[in-house]
């Protein structure tokens, strides 16, 4: 009995050690000068999911709804001193919510889309245009971001008439950072969209004899070398566009995977195609880590849909000879819900006060039309 109770004794008191060892070694890690910890926060393909509402069988739904994002960006800002927070698109349209204010109610002078005002009140660095951004027409989308106080961007969408970028192509964020030891840097974050070309098709009516659509790569080789030469220190793409290993053409509409071959682009914000990525469903992928997160070695994210999850990109970048060089990245994801749909986070308050009168309408619009 004696032997036995020692033995246990000693077990306990190893690992007592053992933990106390590991957290001596994490409170003692050095902080490095001119290192800094940047954390790059994205939601994406929202389609007008703002409240974790389901409208078609008018109920809540904890599975979907920014209002629950909204607590996730939240936590994930609180977690970091660096962080920018991004949409990739896809944004507008997608849901009854989404019909009634383009179609029934519209765009009123002074009013701002509630999607805008959501992205407003969040603060959100830049956001992309997506495809489905063009169904309502060029004339209502005009009107909606002109609500929006950040960038909208897009680089592969040209004016026929004027022969140029039709959006602004991309922004270089003048960003004021701390390193590991206090010390304040300015960082230039470039920031670059695209989408398929394919909105050509999918939008004829909307778009013919407007606007073109060039090939995302070939647009991407072109400006990322322009946005270098004005002093982009690291560079995000914000591509609605998905993951796909097949051969590339200028017709591809999934173009991840190529994106992250071109030099200078540094970080990838995938989209589109409602996949979570790092996923098992990319496990076998070539040159694909879904453990940390990185295709052909550079950090991705995917953050599914419908304000599902947040994705997250963690970036450790050193400043040395006055250029700045990524030196870690990590991508994951976190869910608003369980696999069950069981809520893992209280939405926000403030965000659905700020967006219950047009939801509200909108659940008030389908009770009249008896659905």
């Amino acid at each position: 009995m004696y032997k036995k109770t020692l033995f246990i004794f000693l077990i306990l008191s190893l690992l007592s050690l053992s933990q106390t060892s590991f957290s001596s070694i994490a409170e003692n890690t050095p902080k490095q000068p001119g290192v800094v910890d940047l954390r790059i926060l994205e939601t994406t393909d929202l389609h007008a999911s703002l409240v974790n509402y389901d409208y078609y069988q008018t109920k809540a739904d904890n599975r979907i709804g920014l209002v629950k994002t909204a607590t996730l960006i939240r936590a994930a800002r609180h977690e970091a001193q660096n962080s920018l927070l991004f949409d990739d698109g896809d944004h507008l349209k997608g849901n009854p919510l989404g019909e009634y204010l383009a179609r029934i109610r519209g765009i009123h002078k002074g009013k701002i889309h509630p999607v805008y005002r959501a992205f407003n009140f969040l603060n959100y660095d830049a956001i992309a245009i997506g495809n489905h951004e063009f169904n309502y027409g060029l004339d209502f989308l005009n009107a909606a971001i002109k609500g929006a106080k950040m960038p909208v961007i897009n680089a592969n969408v040209y004016s026929v008439k004027k022969n140029k970028h039709y959006f602004t192509p991309y922004v270089i964020l003048k960003r004021n950072v701390v390193d590991q030891t206090g010390e304040k840097f300015e960082l230039n974050v470039g920031v670059i969209a695209f989408m398929p070309t394919q909105i050509m098709k999918w939008d004829k009516a909307n778009l013919e004899g407007k606007v073109i659509a060039k090939p995302i790569v070939d647009t991407a080789k072109e400006m990322i070398p322009i946005m270098k030469s004005k002093g982009a220190d690291i560079i995000i793409a914000l591509a609605h566009t998905g993951i796909s290993f097949e051969p590339y053409s200028s017709e591809s509409e999934n173009a991840v995977y190529y994106l992250t071959n071109i030099p200078g682009i540094d970080v990838v914000l995938a989209g589109h195609s409602h996949s979570v990525f790092p996923g098992p469903v990319y496990k076998n992928s070539p040159k694909t880590n879904i453990k940390t997160g990185h295709i052909n070695g550079k950090p991705v994210v995917m953050a599914g849909a419908f304000g599902s999850r947040l994705g997250i990109i963690d970036l450790t970048i050193q400043k040395s000879s006055n250029r700045w060089k990524i030196i870690k990245g990590i991508s994951f994801t976190r869910p608003i819900a369980d696999e069950s749909g069981k809520s893992l986070v209280r939405k926000d308050k403030g965000l659905y006060k700020l967006v219950k009168p047009e939801h509200q309408e909108t659940v008030d619009f389908i009770k009249k039309l008896g659905l």
